[in-house]
């Protein structure tokens, strides 16, 4: 199930040109609620944002029976990146073994790779493929993306 306008590469492409600046593709989420990347920096997304990105999110989990709340992953990802969906950790024990955790949910390239969700981008800074990654990976190890209330 694919919710995005453009096709994946393309959508890949567009998040990758963020960090030059505003990208004009827009993803779609049910009934034409419109999503905008923001202009790629070090600070965190408006929370209005945040919430389209886990609405979105939450409806490619539901089409793939991986558990998770609004709340659950609203925790999570003000904990891991404040917001960031080009958040970076460039010094915990994953960054000195040179795979750091990156992106919304803050996960690491095998990790993302392992629980990739179908339909989502395979860009890690995707917020949509990043959040649905770290929340099948959270529900196979932990249940739930809800039962997770620290570094996972």
């Amino acid at each position: 199930m694919r919710l995005s306008l453009l096709p994946q590469k393309a959508t890949s492409k567009a998040f990758r040109r963020l960090a030059g600046g505003t990208v004009g593709a827009t993803l779609l989420l049910g009934a034409g609620a419109a999503l905008f990347p923001a202009q790629a920096s070090a600070t965190p997304a408006s929370p209005q944002r945040i919430d389209v990105w886990i609405k979105h999110a939450l409806l490619v989990m539901k089409a793939e029976g991986i558990p998770g709340s609004h709340e659950g992953i609203r925790r999570n990802l003000i904990r891991e990146s404040g917001g960031d969906p080009f958040a970076i950790n460039l010094w915990d024990s994953n960054a000195k073994a040179g795979i750091p955790s990156k992106g919304l949910m803050q996960v690491i390239d095998p990790t993302f790779r392992t629980y990739h969700v179908n339909g989502t981008s395979w860009d890690i800074y995707d917020p949509i493929a990043n959040i649905t990654a770290a929340c099948n990976y959270a529900a196979k190890r932990y249940g739930s993306i809800d039962n997770v209330n620290g570094a996972y």
